[in-house]
């Protein structure tokens, strides 16, 4: 007898679990990259991010604790005071469109493979992420006094993530 992974049990393969605990942390780095900021702030973005990830591990659905689990185990623990990495793609828009077509891809996988309420979780999370970094700092400005909290190209992504995610 062999001990299966968790997520067999809940009805994935590798490739499709990979696309769901890969997809938190990529809608982390789209977020953050929506608009170019300093390297302090794009960090306070992904401190937030993870923060968001980190605390779904206490999450009631098992879907979205073992994907938050399994994802904090990889990117690091901010509870242990851990980095988190700062990804920086060299082409954002097409990052972010990348990111917009899995969570497309995890949408439809999610309604076929699981109940709606995971679902929902999973989705909201997602979401709940890309608001917690596109907040977390805010853009121009003097001296960190004035600027927009959220730009229109964050609140952009944010949107056309929503939209992604809903059926």
């Amino acid at each position: 007898m062999t001990d299966q992974p968790l997520y067999t049990k809940l009805g994935f393969t590798d490739a499709e679990w990979g696309l769901l605990v890969g997809l938190p942390q990529s809608v982390l780095t789209a977020a953050s990259v929506a608009t170019p900021d300093s390297a302090r702030k794009t960090r306070h973005e992904s401190e937030a991010g993870l923060d968001v990830i980190s605390d779904a591990r206490a999450s009631a659905s098992l879907l979205v604790s073992s994907v938050a689990t399994q994802l904090v185990s990889a990117v690091g623990d901010p509870e242990l005071g851990e980095e988190p990495p700062v990804i920086e793609p060299s082409d954002p828009i097409g990052y972010a469109e990348d990111v917009l077509g899995r969570a497309a891809e995890a949408n439809a996988l999610l309604a076929a493979k699981v109940a709606q309420a995971d679902a929902e979780t999973y989705k909201h999370w997602l979401v709940e992420i890309a608001e917690s970094v596109v907040g977390a700092a805010s853009t121009g400005g003097v001296l960190g006094l004035g600027g927009e909290t959220v730009t229109d190209d964050e609140r952009a992504f944010r949107d056309d993530l929503a939209k992604a995610l809903s059926d």
